[in-house]
């Protein structure tokens, strides 16, 4: 049987049963109007005293209301069985247009997550298939080249296999955080360790713009349970980031301070700085500022967001700053301090 069939064998079940409460209705108020009518009958004869009278008055009264109400549940019984049937139609019509609106609203979604990606995959391409550029000249040069230039093509290719591997590392980062599959092989590690060796790997970078770089470390040891390799990372980046968005000669510091058992690290510079609008959204994956991609286009703009990842990962929060266009930026990272940590 159909849904409609089985709708309509419902309406007539409900109607038949208005119909017999109706009827029951009409025999009820019949009997109260025999029983009105005998006794306006017996009060027809010689009345003895004023009660008698009153009786009858009081007969009369209610004779004229149960008329009243037989014949108005005979009419209005079928109208309201019209407003019900009415209504119902009413709100199935609403529910009708809601789910239209919202299978508008999906293929909205649908089309602009669609356009995303196409978008993403073609940054991702443009983005791995750079350095292959100047690989690809070099390779060709070096059957004709001088011995002594081959240390600094070697340099060159080295350069840009880097900065390929960390594109594709980023990449697969940000699928294991997607898919739950980041992990980490953490043990206690000293942080002044850790920050050290990201700062030695970041230097080459910010001396070839000339950058001026500040740390300030505390003496001693801070000891975080953390993956290592992990932990290097997340100030990896951000040293990176702050000396792609910081102009030749600029400024960069460091700074680790120590509060109750979380420390804190800042990372600052004068460089670009974040726009209001973009300052939201600068931890999402493959967001970047537009003054920033006009700045220096490269990357995917995913960095962030796996220092983010890596971060909270560990038990820790960063959080980033600017003041707005030209007025550099600072991320701090707050990272849980290990149980016999020793300062």
């Amino acid at each position: 049987m159909s849904n409609v069939d089985g709708k309509k064998e419902r309406e007539i079940a409900n109607a038949a049963n208005e119909l017999f409460l109706l009827g029951q209705k009409t025999v009820e108020a019949r009997a109260v109007l025999a029983a009105l009518q005998k006794e306006l009958s017996d009060a027809s004869n010689p009345l003895v005293d004023s009660q008698q009278i009153e009786q009858v008055i009081g007969a009369d009264q209610q004779l004229v209301p149960a008329k009243l109400l037989v014949q108005s549940d005979a009419v209005v019984a079928p109208r309201l069985e019209e407003q019900r049937m009415y209504q119902e139609l009413r709100e199935a019509n609403a529910q009708l247009v809601i789910a239209a609106l919202s299978a508008q609203d999906l293929q909205a979604v649908a089309e602009r997550a669609l356009s995303q990606q196409k978008s993403i995959l073609a940054t991702v391409a443009h983005e791995l298939r750079n350095p292959l550029t100047p690989i690809s000249m070099i390779a060709e040069r070096m059957v004709r080249m001088p011995s002594d230039e081959l240390p600094r093509m070697r340099e060159l290719i080295e350069g840009q296999v880097q900065h390929m591997s960390q594109l594709v590392d980023d990449l697969l980062d940000v699928s294991r955080v997607s898919t739950g599959k980041l992990r980490l092989n953490r043990r206690d590690v000293d942080m002044i360790q850790v920050l050290r060796e990201a700062i030695d790997a970041c230097r080459p970078l910010m001396s070839a713009q000339e950058q001026r770089f500040d740390a300030h470390l505390p003496d001693g040891i801070l000891m975080v349970n953390g993956d290592p390799g992990r932990l290097a990372q997340i100030i990896h980046n951000l040293l990176a980031n702050a000396a792609k968005y910081t102009p030749p000669h600029g400024g960069i510091a460091l700074s680790l301070t120590v509060a109750s058992d979380v420390l804190k690290i800042k990372i600052s510079d004068n460089g670009i700085g974040i726009s209001a609008k973009a300052l939201p959204f600068i931890f999402d994956p493959y967001i970047q500022d537009v003054h920033a991609v006009g700045f220096n286009g490269s990357g995917l703009g995913i960095g962030l967001t796996v220092v983010r990842e890596l971060v909270e990962a560990h038990g820790g929060k960063v959080t980033g700053m600017s003041e707005g266009d030209g007025k550099g930026s600072e991320f701090v990272v707050t990272l849980p301090l290990a149980n016999h940590s020793s300062g």
